[in-house]
Parts: structure tokens; C-alpha cells; sequence
């Protein structure tokens, strides 16, 4: 066996390895199945309504308003820092790259010089790019704000008291 036959078996080895990986993940994922126990009466209880503390749409609104209030209506405040610096530092790109633009654009038309053009157009669309950044900040910030007034009731601690069958799977890929 000549080493252009070894290289071509490994190779072929190792696609058949991610295959039967993918395959068992794929049909572990629906073999087994969570055990649920119902601990409610089977008598339907009309009288009992789940009520959210926080109205995802007022958050919406507040954080419309002001980015990041309707993380604050939501308890979330560690998120105000990151979407206010992030929301400066894109301002701050945009004020730098709108001057540089301007700058290049003034020169360009008074000695009509190719790479003063060039420089011009790269930072009109730096600045442009950064219009966009702005605007995608603040639509993840209304987005945010959404889904965790949404997620403020859901409990995540962990349920040690279960007594159904559980699978944990591990698998490490080198």
C-alpha cells in the first residue's frame, strides 16, 4: 500500500466518522424522550390565568424611547453599559469617518487627485457602514427588550427533585 492509498483511506475514514456522528446524534435526539409528571388535576381550572409581571410592549416603547430603559423596566442592567458604549462608540466612528470624508472630499476637488477619490469613497461608505451599525443596534435593542420582558417569569433554576430517566450526552471533537 503506497502512501497516495493511505492518504485516500483516511480520508475516506474520516468522512464516514462524521457521518456516524451526525447520523447519532441526529436519531439520539429522538430516541429518547423527556419523562413528564403531571402534578395538576385533570379538571380544567378556568379561574387561574397566568399573568406576566412585565409587558413585553411597554418595554418595546420605554427602550423606543430611550435605548436602554426598557432593560431597565426589564431588570436587565447590566445590559444599559454595553448597548450605550457600544451605541457611542459607533456614533464616535461615524463623527471620525464623516470628517475624514469631508476632509478628502474638499482636497479631491481642489487638486483632483485619484487617491484623494479613493480615500473620499472609503470613508463615505466607513460612514455609511457605521449608519447601518447604528440602526442595528437599536432595532437588537428593541428586539432585547422584547424577548426579555417575555423571558422575566421563566424560572431557570434547576429541578433536583426529578425522578424521570435523563440522558446527558457529551462529545468532543478534536
Amino acid at each position: 500500500m503506497n502512501w497516495k492509498d493511505c492518504l485516500n483511506y483516511s480520508k475516506s475514514l474520516t468522512k464516514l466518522t462524521v457521518k456516524l456522528i451526525f447520523i447519532i446524534i441526529f436519531f439520539a435526539e429522538f430516541s429518547y424522550s423527556q419523562i413528564i409528571e403531571n402534578n395538576y388535576s385533570t379538571e380544567s381550572s378556568s379561574d387561574t390565568t397566568f399573568q406576566m409581571s412585565k409587558s413585553p410592549w411597554g418595554a418595546v416603547a420605554r427602550s423606543a424611547i430611550i435605548p436602554g430603559w426598557g432593560q431597565f423596566y426589564n431588570e436587565s442592567y447590566w445590559k444599559i453599559p454595553i448597548i450605550w458604549g457600544t451605541a457611542a462608540w459607533f456614533v464616535y466612528n461615524w463623527i471620525d469617518n464623516d470628517r475624514l470624508y469631508n476632509d478628502y472630499k474638499s482636497l479631491y476637488q481642489t487638486t483632483e487627485n485619484e487617491y484623494y477619490r479613493r480615500l473620499r469613497n472609503f470613508y463615505r461608505d466607513q460612514r455609511d457602514n457605521f449608519t447601518i451599525y447604528m440602526g442595528l443596534l437599536y432595532l437588537l435593542n428593541l428586539i432585547d427588550a422584547y424577548v426579555d420582558a417575555h423571558l422575566f417569569d421563566f424560572n431557570v433554576q434547576d429541578d433536583l427533585t426529578r425522578t424521570g430517566f435523563q440522558i446527558n450526552l457529551r462529545i468532543k471533537l478534536n
